[in-house]
């Protein structure tokens, strides 16, 4: 009796053990837009991130696809894919608004980079305003490099990171209202206060500002990441991209 219960607690263990590292390294599939027509800081963000990720897909096994066509955000698409990325523009017309509200809306993973949180007029797509939850304030001008320090260790998406790091260059955003005081928001990553005044042409003083965030309501991230052509020139913050993917995708680093 003792002998079959010991052989039925290893079968389970086992079981157990082969069904999380199913769920560690189960396949999931990911569609990233982007427009080649926009401001070229943000196409040379995009060309670069295409095959970063596509290497991270082929590293942590799951399937990454780019378009450029952004009628493929219908729902007939977009149920194709557990996460969506927005690399350098966003929605255009009410249609893929509304497809995208729902993908969202229902159960769908976003990971958007820096232009994605450019909106200064709520009444253009409130709902988005809301998901975010802020809007474009101000902004600092030419990239510079700025250190980020992390909020939340304890994150699966950063836990991995350094307490703070040296973005490479990027243009900046500041935010209004600040998107820690929303509820829901989750911040992340904040500008650490020792980078201001940052900006020449344009400047941010100080203040707080947030340049990640998770929408708890949604399985979400925008990162203010994502000008030019230096994003991906550093390996804490690669790491950061890497996990944030994986974890819209499903599987803790």
């Amino acid at each position: 009796m003792i002998r079959r219960f010991c052989s039925f607690c290893l079968v389970a263990v086992f079981v157990f053990s082969a069904t999380a590292a199913f769920a560690q390294d189960r396949p999931f599939h990911v569609l990233a837009f982007y427009s080649t027509n926009v401001e070229q800081d943000h196409v040379d963000f995009a060309m670069q991130a295409i095959p970063f990720f596509q290497a991270v897909a082929k590293r942590d096994h799951f399937d990454f696809k780019a378009t450029s066509n952004w009628n493929d955000m219908n729902p007939d698409t977009l149920k194709q894919y557990q996460v969506v990325l927005w690399l350098d523009d966003a929605p255009s017309t009410a249609a893929q608004r509304v497809a995208f509200q729902n993908y969202m809306e229902h159960g769908g993973a976003w990971l958007g980079f820096h232009i994605a949180g450019w909106m200064d007029n709520r009444e253009v797509w409130p709902w988005f305003a809301d998901f975010l939850g802020t809007m474009f304030s101000g902004n600092s001008w030419p990239p510079l490099p700025a250190t980020v320090t992390i909020d939340d260790p304890t994150s699966p998406i950063v836990k991995s990171l350094p307490h703070s790091f040296l973005s490479p260059a990027n243009e900046w955003y500041s935010w209004k209202p600040d998107p820690r005081q929303t509820p829901g928001i989750k911040v992340l990553m904040t500008l650490a206060p020792s980078n201001f005044p940052i900006g020449f042409k344009d400047t941010l003083v100080g203040g707080d500002i947030p340049v990640t965030w998770t929408n708890t309501k949604y399985k979400m991230i925008y990162t203010n990441m994502g000008h030019g052509d230096k994003i991906l020139t550093s390996a804490v913050q690669n790491r950061f991209f890497e996990n944030a993917l994986l974890w819209l995708g499903g599987r803790e680093q």
